[in-house]
């Protein structure tokens, strides 16, 4: 599974950490429960000791935005998160895949510093 949070939450928007970190947690139950019926989704919680994530992130809305079309064009399920009542899309996760599914789709994010 892939996280993509946007780095300007922190850094720029001085959101503090457990808000983000709450963030990339939203979005990775969602798209749990929005794909529960998923192949890959049911395999990766079959082995609840091994639930491997990566932690990415992306500098703005407008970079999340456009990973998040990148995965939509790699036909890759995700969820975009977006806050609210702000109406602030803040982060996207993947369904459980490995690195080598998403192409190039998720290229330009770095690991979460």
């Amino acid at each position: 599974m892939f996280i993509v949070i946007r780095k300007d939450l922190a850094k720029v928007l001085q959101w503090p950490l457990g808000s983000v970190i709450a963030q990339g947690c939203h979005a990775s139950v969602a798209v749990m429960q929005k794909y529960r019926d998923d192949e890959r989704v049911k395999t990766y919680v079959d082995d609840i000791n091994s639930m491997h994530k990566v932690v990415l992130e992306t500098k703005n809305e407008a970079s999340l935005l456009k990973m998040a079309e990148n995965l939509k064009q790699n036909n890759i399920p995700y969820y975009l998160w977006t806050e609210q009542p702000e109406n602030i899309p803040t982060c996207l996760a993947t369904v459980p895949v490995v690195r080598s599914d998403l192409g190039d789709a998720l290229k330009k994010c770095s690991l979460m510093r």
